[in-house]
Order: C-alpha cells, then sequence, then structure tokens
C-alpha cells in the first residue's frame, strides 16, 4: 500500500472518531442521557392502569421530597 493511501486513510478515521466524540460530549452535555428510568419503566409499565400508577407514585415521591425538603430549611425541626 502507497504512503499517501495509508495517510488518507488515517486522516478520514480520526476525523470521523473526532464527530464521534464530538457527539457524545454534546449528548452528554445536553442532558441526552439523564433519563435512567425510561427503558425500564416503558418495560413495566406498558398497560394504561399501570402508567396512571407510575405517574401517581411519581407524584407521591416528588411531595414526599418537598416535604423533606421543607423540614430541612425549618430551623426548629432536627435534622434527619
Amino acid at each position: 500500500m502507497s504512503s499517501g493511501i495509508l495517510a488518507m486513510m488515517l486522516g478520514i478515521s480520526t476525523l470521523l472518531g473526532a464527530l464521534g466524540l464530538l457527539a457524545l460530549l454534546w449528548g452528554h452535555r445536553t442532558g441526552q442521557f439523564e433519563d435512567h428510568h425510561k427503558f425500564i419503566d416503558g418495560a413495566l409499565y406498558d398497560g394504561e392502569e399501570e402508567l396512571k400508577d407510575a405517574i401517581l407514585m411519581e407524584k407521591k415521591r416528588k411531595e414526599a421530597e418537598a416535604k423533606r425538603d421543607a423540614r430541612r430549611k425549618d430551623k426548629r425541626v432536627m435534622p434527619d
């Protein structure tokens, strides 16, 4: 193989690798990989009733976190 073809192949592969790395960094920065439970919940809760239950459970979890945060801000209550 000639050195010109080898240099061209090396340059193209480096460029493609750099583009892949940039795409990965962009996805990480914009939060594309932040939904940890999406596929698990999709498999577990695929019926209408299960989805309603999942939404209700998520709402209750958020309310409990809000109450816990409010208690932590209140100086009169002992910390957990």
